[in-house]
Order: C-alpha cells, then structure tokens, then sequence
C-alpha cells in the first residue's frame, strides 16, 4: 500500500538531518506502510518527521541531506532473541546430526549445551568479550540495530554473572541497543547430575538475587522441556523473577507440549519462543495475555524438525509473531536476519510482509520496546537501514548477499557499504 501525503503533519522548524529521495516501510501496525518518493528527517536521536518530497520547505536548514537515490528505508532489524555470547565451536555435532544423532542424542552424550558450558566457563571475561564483539560487528553490517542476548552457558554464578558482565560491556561498546536476560534454567549442570531440583532452588536463592544485584539483565528465561526443566521447576524460577522486578520470557514448546506457555502467559511473559508444540488452549493464553510468540525457523532448519509453529492459530487469535535469528553455537548458528527471513517465509508460511514485521516491530514488541524500536514513526529511535532492494520482499526473498547501503542507529551512520 502507499501512504498519501499526509497535510496535517507539517515540516518540523529544527532537524539535524534529513534522507531525500527515498522509499520508506514504516512497519507501523505490522503492515509495510509504504511511501514513496519519501524523505526522512531526524533530530537528535529521534525520527523527526516522515513525509513526501513534495512536502519538504525549499530550504532545509540542516548541512546534513543524504540523497538516497530511491533506495529503501526500514526500521532496523530487532534480533530478539540470541545466545550471543559464548566460547567453544560445535562444528562435530552437527556432524553428528547429519549421521542421524537428535538434539536428545547429543545432549545425553555430554553434548549440546554442556559442551559450551564447559568452554565457556574455560573462557576468560576478556576472551568473551572479544568473540562476541565480534558477532555482533558482524551483526550491524547485516543491518541488525537492536538484540537480545541471554546468558545461560555458564550454569553456575560465576559464569552467568560474567556473561552478563559481557553483555553490559557489549552495550557500551557497540552501537546497537543491546537487551540482557539471564537464562540460568536453560540446562542441568553436570555438577548437579540427577538433582535438578536443587539446582532451581540454586537458581531461585542465589543466582537471581546476585544476577538482580548485578543490575544488568532486565529479564529472565527458561528452558521448559523434557530434556532441561519441567513446568513446576520453570514456575519456581519465572515467580521468584517477577517477585524480583524482572520481566519473564520462556523457551517452550520445542521439542513437546510441556503446557509451559499457557503458564508463562498467565504470569505476564513478554514473549514465549520456538513454540512447534504449542497447543491451542497454550495459544489462547498467550492472546489473552498479550504475550508474543517468537518464532525461530534457524534452530528448526538446523534440527531438521518437521512440525511447524500453529500459524493459523497465531493469526486467527491476532498474536504477534516476532522472527529471530536463535544465534548460538549448537542449533542455530545463524549471523544474518536476511536468511532467516527466507527460511520463516518458505518453511513456516509467513508471507513476506508478516516476515519483516517479525523481524522489526514485533521483535520489539518481544523485547517490550515497542515505543522506542521496530518501527519508522516520529518520535521513535532513529534506528533504521537503507537498503538496495527493489522491494522490501526482496529482503526476504534474496539469499547470499546483504543489500545494505547504511545502517542508522540513534541518529548516527554507524555502518556503509563499501
């Protein structure tokens, strides 16, 4: 669809800069929101204005006008959902898999999660550090300007808290907004083999008072499921979270129907994730609740999983559905928003416009950050890309390259092309 001038939204007196000649995709409601022979201004941090050309005084009044030579403009991607930071390679079980190994398999080997558990804690601050600045470099030239990145390969308090010692120091070093969130439930430590029971109660007593202490992680996640913690365990942990000022969030419904959704809806999660198994009575809690399913078509490619996410339950119940790339080591070491796009669209059925909504507005919705992130309305972040692209489905549709001319974030070109 394309926008009619809009009258009654006048030329702002004082910007600092402003982006000519362009086509923009708001994203606004979920929708392209498309305009063309557009312009852009900003002023300090914020989107300005948005507004047709024909719309623009004769004389700007700002030294910084960038003709964009009718290329796209789209909100940056929000990733609202990454295990970023971590040490070790998995490269053998992915071998694995292709022989016929599950994820199941793997990790009751001593694979899986435990496997990066035990590098990471191997791994010095410093170390971390380093790696994940440089994914997350590599993250802003693929147009990514806002992620979440959860602990969660430490498993025991020292480890956690220097994960997320790395997210804080990651948030101060790059330029893209990042989110923390602890996921000290994400997997049984081997040092409390066949006690998984008092490892929550480790986790309720000393992580989450520490990790709150801290004062980095805003948020708390869990791993329901039959091969990490049940719906009882999850509980204990998301209450103490929320008795603490956290927001929750749970991975659920992978690789079974644990009911953990329908649970974590009711006590106020932002977003439930994965959700092959969700049920429909699971769905309904999350619509009536206001909670956010996020989709992670990466982790299912690289599973080999075959049963999809209900989507025309999402639909019909008006849930947004976020689209995130699950970056991590073992399923779903994926470093690009574009191919994950693609695989949500041809794996999952989104169609292209529910696709880059996922990957924008929604994703901010998932991280509650849909007032500042996602979308290209004044007043909002100006956060967002340009894009050589005929259309905004060609993100979604083309694979192999990143279309990216320059990547905006708070008002700052952070990135170019070369």
């Amino acid at each position: 669809m394309t926008t009619l001038p809009d009258t009654s939204n006048p030329f702002p007196e004082n910007v600092d800069q402003v982006f000519t000649h362009c086509r923009v995709a708001t994203m606004a409601k979920g929708n392209y929101g498309i305009m063309e022979n557009a312009a852009l201004a900003v002023s300090g941090k914020s989107i300005a204005w948005i507004g047709p050309m024909d719309a623009l005084p004769e004389t700007l009044g700002c030294k910084m006008v960038t003709n964009c030579r009718n290329q796209w403009i789209l909100p940056g991607f929000v990733d609202c959902h990454t295990h970023l930071i971590w040490a070790g390679s998995r490269a053998k079980e992915f071998e694995m898999r292709l022989d016929g190994a599950s994820y199941a398999d793997i990790a009751k080997a001593g694979g899986g999660i435990v496997s990066t558990v035990k590098a990471t804690r191997a791994a010095s601050e410093n170390t971390l550090f380093d790696l994940a600045s440089s994914r997350m470099a590599h993250f802003l030239t693929q147009g990514i300007t806002t992620v979440e990145i959860k602990s969660g390969y430490g498993l025991d308090l020292d480890t956690e808290l220097k994960m997320l010692a790395v997210a804080g120091r990651l948030n101060k070093a790059c330029p893209q907004h990042i989110t923390a969130t602890f996921l000290g439930a994400h997997a049984l430590p081997p040092e409390f083999a066949s006690r998984s029971d008092d490892y929550i109660s480790e986790i309720t007593q000393v992580m989450l008072p520490a990790v709150k202490h801290q004062g980095i992680a805003t948020a708390v996640d869990a791993f329901c499921e039959t091969i990490a913690f049940s719906r009882e365990q999850t509980r204990q942990v998301l209450e103490t979270a929320i008795v603490l000022g956290f927001a929750v969030k749970l991975h659920a419904e992978q690789l079974s129907d644990s009911s953990g959704t329908a649970m974590a809806a009711q006590m106020g999660a932002l977003s439930c994730d994965h959700l092959e198994y969700l049920s429909t009575e699971g769905a309904e809690k999350m619509a009536a609740h206001g909670t956010v399913a996020v989709l992670l078509p990466g982790a299912f490619y690289y599973l080999k999983e075959k049963k999809v996410p209900p989507l025309d339950v999402f639909r019909r119940l008006c849930i947004p559905m976020a689209v995130a790339t699950d970056l991590n080591p073992g399923s779903s070491p994926v470093h690009s928003m574009i191919p994950v796009l693609n695989m949500a669209c041809l794996l999952f059925g989104l169609t292209c416009e529910e696709a880059l909504a996922g990957a924008t507005i929604h994703g901010a919705k998932a991280l509650g950050l849909a007032d500042r992130k996602g979308s290209l309305e004044p007043g909002k972040d100006a956060d967002f890309v340009i894009w050589d692209v005929a259309s905004p489905a060609d993100l979604c549709y083309l694979t192999g390259i990143t279309p990216v001319k320059m990547v905006v974030i708070a008002g700052r070109t952070e990135h170019r092309s070369v």
